[in-house]
């Protein structure tokens, strides 16, 4: 009887063992990019910056008289290099770097105070953006301002900060004029003076980089 008994409890055991296992394996496989996100975040160090976003940063801010080092700052406080997700805030700003719908738009389309458009448009259409002079901008080329596309929003953002100050060499009021929070601007320019001195290393994410 006793040796029935241990028999019985190792069965159940390397059932209960091998059940485990398999939940394990389901989990990883549905939330692996939730999985991959957080180790990067996690493996990414205070001074580090993404190098496959650095020559989008470079280009961007080049081409609206900005240092590229303000961009890679506004990125890593907006969506930690975009690893967060979704890419979606609580008061719905949106993709790469957390636009309001209507200021992607423009402000002159119908929403709320806040910058959130209610009936469901296309803020990506062009002729919508031109129409009601938004700040989204088809930098990629692909016939669409999509927020959620990296090089769009990067570009938008610079355009956004150079109009705001920053072309004139005011970081901080441009940095405010994105996000109206003291705290946020001490933020970002702690990472723009980290990044403007030199003080960054450039490096290759896990095989993980948006496009």
């Amino acid at each position: 009887m006793g040796k029935k008994k241990k028999k019985k409890r190792k069965s159940m055991r390397g059932r209960l063992i091998f059940a485990f296992a398999v939940l394990l394996l389901v989990m990883v496989l549905h939330y692996q990019t939730e999985i991959k996100r957080g180790l990067i975040q996690f493996s990414f160090k205070d001074n580090a910056i993404p190098s496959c976003y650095i020559p989008i940063y470079k280009e961007a801010a080049e081409t609206y008289a900005i240092p590229w080092e303000l961009l890679a700052a506004i990125h890593r406080i907006e969506t930690r290099f975009s690893t967060v997700d979704p890419m979606v805030s609580s008061v719905g700003a949106v993709g790469h770097f957390q636009f309001m719908p209507r200021t992607w738009v423009g402000w002159r389309y119908p929403g709320t105070d806040l910058g959130d458009i209610t009936d469901g448009v296309d803020i990506t259409d062009l002729e919508l953006i031109v129409e009601y002079g938004g700040y989204g901008i088809d930098a990629s080329g692909n016939g669409k301002a999509d927020p959620f596309n990296v090089v769009d929003a990067a570009n938008a953002a610079a355009k956004y900060l150079a109009d705001h100050g920053a072309a004139n060499g005011d970081i901080p009021k441009a940095v405010f004029s994105y996000n109206h929070s003291q705290k946020y601007v001490d933020k970002v320019l702690h990472y723009y003076e980290l990044y403007n001195d030199g003080g960054y290393t450039a490096e290759k994410p896990l095989g993980y980089c948006f496009k």
